[in-house]
């Protein structure tokens, strides 16, 4: 006969029991928590995989929108090129790179001849210019000196496109590097002052450039064939020339003035101090950066002299005043407009009020639109955006003695310069064709 123990067995019986309750108040949840779990994590994977599935068909899609709209902006150049040639219009060509000497050339030629209500008759069909497509659109659209582009601009994957018109743009680095007869240009902008002998500016001629039209005087005159400041000498162009320069902004704005006080007068000798806005070649803070120790330090802060070849300048336009002039130039921390503080001393007595009203009536006749004069109690921001060659503030006019002769010429180093490289191309163009 068996004998059980009873106690044992009870609790034997009461751990199967236990084991049972435990199964179905925490193991049966927590798997059935798991279950659900995973059912969540393989219906999300499925969420990313379509995800991605509609990103990838996306970029398909945006791919293919690209390409059409690249298409469309050749199309639009070539149809433009092909408008331009049937209407007679000319076809210019801009080059920029980052210098040191033409921070406010940017593409003030581009938004000069829209102003000037002359984009239809002067059509920049190509750029070159280090910054990418995207900056370039944005800098040509947002001007913190001049405000926004008067027109619609926008761009495609290669061209930047100005009131539905494309423009070409490219990156190279040298002359050589673009081709610039398959562009059928007219006329060739140098803006980025980085060439200025002749053997250097020879370069784009031989690369296929018909004409070079420069932002800066080049090392001398003999490196180009002329040297233009429009109202003075713009005569001079017969149209063979293939190099030319604009001179300089501070030479446009002083060499009308001294033209007409010479003419009227006779100017014995003249002493010209440039008030001349930051530029791009100075920091912002003190930086290594420059073989001028001047221009090391920064713009915001100092007023500082700089070197200048304005007296060269003069005297290349007016020879007659050769060996008589001379120049200083100092820098001040404003964004733009600059003034020319000019000491005269002549051969004959003169009053301030005969020299106001001789500039006064230059300004108001042949020099109409390129001179102006004003008695307001003026500062330099009042002058932002004006397309003279030089403002003279009569109010400041000043004699020393019966030949002696102070004048203060205000002037927008950006604009007023960007307006008469528009005039100088429309002249060389007139008689070229």
């Amino acid at each position: 006969m068996i004998s059980v123990d009873i106690t044992l067995l009870i609790h034997i019986v009461n751990m199967i029991v236990l084991m049972f309750v435990l199964n179905a108040i925490l193991y049966k949840p927590v798997l059935g928590m798991l279950d659900q779990r995973a059912r969540k994590m393989a219906a999300l994977s499925d969420e990313v995989a379509q995800y991605e599935e509609t990103a990838r068909q996306r970029r398909a899609e945006l791919d293919g929108k690209m390409r059409e709209a690249s298409n469309r902006a050749k199309k639009a150049l070539d149809g433009a090129r092909s408008q331009a040639q049937a209407a007679g219009a000319e076809q210019l060509a801009v080059i920029r790179k980052e210098s040191d000497s033409t921070k406010e050339k940017q593409l003030a030629d581009l938004r000069a001849l829209q102003e000037a209500g002359l984009a239809g008759r002067y059509r920049i069909v190509a750029i070159n210019e280090p910054a990418d497509l995207a900056s370039i659109t944005y800098l040509t659209r947002f001007d913190s000196t001049h405000g926004r582009f008067p027109g619609v601009v926008d761009r495609s994957e290669r061209d930047l496109i100005v009131d539905g018109h494309a423009i070409q743009v490219s990156h190279a680095s040298t002359p050589e590097d673009v081709d610039w007869a398959a562009l059928e240009l007219d006329l060739v902008v140098e803006c980025s002052g980085q060439y200025g002998s002749r053997r250097e500016l020879q370069r784009f001629i031989d690369a296929g450039c018909p004409r070079l039209l420069l932002s800066h005087p080049g090392n001398g005159a003999e490196d180009v064939d002329a040297t233009v400041v429009f109202g003075i000498n713009e005569d001079e162009l017969r149209g063979p020339e293939r190099l030319v320069s604009n001179a300089s902004c501070t030479t446009n704005a002083v060499v009308p003035v001294l033209d007409c006080l010479h003419r009227a007068i006779g100017i014995e000798h003249a002493l010209l101090t440039t008030l001349h806005s930051a530029m791009n070649d100075q920091p912002l803070i003190d930086g290594y950066h420059h073989a001028d120790l001047r221009r090391t330090r920064s713009a915001m802060q100092s007023i500082i002299p700089v070197s200048t070849g304005l007296a060269r300048g003069v005297e290349r336009l007016l020879p007659a005043l050769a060996g008589r002039v001379q120049a200083k130039a100092i820098r001040v921390p404003t964004h733009n407009v600059s003034a020319i503080d000019m000491v005269l001393s002549f051969g004959h007595e003169v009053s301030a009020e005969a020299v106001n009203r001789l500039l006064r009536e230059n300004a108001a006749g042949p020099q109409r639109g390129l001179l102006a004069c004003s008695d307001e109690a003026h500062a330099s921001i009042d002058f932002n955006h004006d397309p003279h060659s030089a403002i003279i503030d009569c109010s400041q006019t000043r004699t020393v003695g019966p030949n002696m002769l102070n004048l203060v010429v205000w002037f927008d180093n950006e604009w007023g310069f960007a307006s008469r490289m528009v005039d100088v191309t429309r002249r060389w163009l007139a008689v070229a064709s």
